[in-house]
């Protein structure tokens, strides 16, 4: 799904902590609705969601009409590109115009959607139309739609995220296969690295730098499984031995690839991530992290060169998790302002949990599909590429961000940490995650109050 809304750049980040506050702000009276409506009456439903590239729209609205036909008795009036601080304004707002039924890219928040009390809690409607949602959902997806006990969400297509490389780069270095462990991955990074005569980059094996495009420090530690937080809710990255195996092996990699400051020189002449120029479909990367939507863009774009996907590489220790990946989202809900919470729940139930719907919404837009039995429809698209990423979604070893009452704020704090950390920044790593946990735990405490 090409949407620049999951990089998290220090707008997006700003964006987020808008958002938190909007959240928190309405936590003490969020919009009351009811769920006392009879779903079998003509009503219209708002459906408020963040799409917006043209083939998303139409994959919607079609969508959309698979429902009014099934339900003629309910309209669905669609409003796109809508962002979550727009959504929550509208709910703490409260009033008649607001949404019925609410998505969201940002899973991050999904806590905070909870906690509000702005979006409903879906375990009632589940239990009374004789649903088992663990039946349903893969159960990592499950994870990133509810928090302490509160199912507000339903995972709507899943994001996975994983390995583009150059084919035609790899026969021509002599690699015979995609790296599959951190070691492999170095050498093979190494190997696929031209530079001009004059020293500068040609072809880069892999950016290692986390301000690229979809290369999000939490995305690259996923290949590690990760702890955040400890059975108590507190921030444990300083006790986690793999962050500092993390970290080590991302300025190995930096300094094997010559250095922080060439790769940002390089790296800043990129052209736009979802433009013409993207670094990878102009041949200036020969392997690189991106998400499932990618290789529709790629096959509509027709670069030059021969491609294909991977997983990405774990480390060495952990070489039997291979095929893992990160794995985030799309997450419907009802608002709880809603006056028409029952009518609104066939269409979010509609949405999330109906195979021939999931199917044809995945292919459509090349999102993972969020049920256990669309993921193994045949009538998946078949292509190799998009295959690549069902597979991670079905591995056991794939990860989402956990849940928090204050949204992506401790994602944000670990991308800054990160960014100090790969610039040299940071001389005592151990003595900076000991001080990210208090500044994690600090935030967490202050929301929570």
């Amino acid at each position: 799904m090409p949407r620049k809304r999951r990089r998290r750049t220090p707008a997006t980040a700003a964006l987020s902590l808008v958002t938190a506050a909007l959240l928190l702000a309405g936590c003490a009276n969020p919009g009351t609705g009811s769920a006392h409506d009879d779903p079998t009456r003509p009503v219209t439903l708002r459906f408020w969601h963040g799409w917006s590239e043209k083939n998303e729209v139409k994959a919607v609205d079609e969508a959309i009409d698979r429902f009014e036909r099934r339900y003629p008795h309910i309209t669905v009036k669609s409003t796109g590109n809508v962002t979550d601080a727009t959504v929550n304004q509208a709910l703490r707002a409260g009033g008649g115009n607001g949404p019925d039924v609410v998505s969201s890219f940002t899973t991050n928040n999904v806590g905070q959607y909870c906690s509000s009390g702005m979006w409903a809690d879906l375990d009632p409607f589940l239990r009374a139309s004789g649903l088992d949602k663990k039946e349903i959902f893969p159960g990592t997806l499950l994870e990133y739609t509810s928090y302490r006990g509160t199912q507000c969400a339903l995972p709507l297509l899943a994001d996975a995220y994983g390995m583009y490389y150059n084919v035609d780069a790899f026969e021509k270095a002599g690699i015979s296969r995609p790296p599959r462990t951190m070691s492999e991955f170095k050498a093979a990074a190494v190997k696929l690295t031209e530079r001009t005569p004059d020293g500068s980059y040609r072809q880069l094996g892999f950016m290692p730098n986390f301000r690229l495009y979809q290369n999000s420090p939490d995305r690259l530690f996923a290949q590690w499984g990760p702890r955040y937080f400890d059975d108590k809710g507190a921030s444990r990255l300083s006790r986690e031995p793999a962050t500092r195996q993390f970290f080590g092996v991302q300025r190995d990699l930096i300094t094997a690839l010559g250095g922080y400051g060439p790769l940002e020189k390089f790296r800043t002449a990129f052209g736009d991530e979802m433009s013409s120029q993207n670094a990878f479909l102009t041949g200036k990367l020969a392997m690189h992290l991106d998400g499932s939507w990618r290789g529709l863009m790629l096959r509509n774009a027709g670069p030059d060169f021969r491609w294909a996907t991977a997983p990405m590489p774990v480390p060495d220790d952990r070489a039997d998790t291979y095929g893992r990946g990160y794995l985030t989202g799309t997450v419907a809900g009802i608002a709880h302002s809603s006056k028409h919470q029952n009518a609104a729940w066939e269409l979010v139930k509609f949405l999330t949990t109906d195979t021939d719907q999931v199917v044809a919404f995945a292919n459509a837009i090349h999102n993972v599909p969020s049920t256990k039995a669309a993921l193994a429809s045949p009538r998946l698209d078949a292509d190799p590429a998009f295959r690549t990423f069902l597979a991670i979604a079905r591995n056991r070893h794939s990860v989402s961000m956990p849940a928090s009452v204050n949204g992506g704020m401790y994602i944000t704090a670990f991308q800054d940490f990160a960014y100090d950390v790969e610039a040299g920044k940071v001389r005592d790593v151990d003595k900076g995650l000991r001080a990210l946990d208090r500044q994690i735990d600090d935030d967490t405490l202050q929301s929570a109050n």
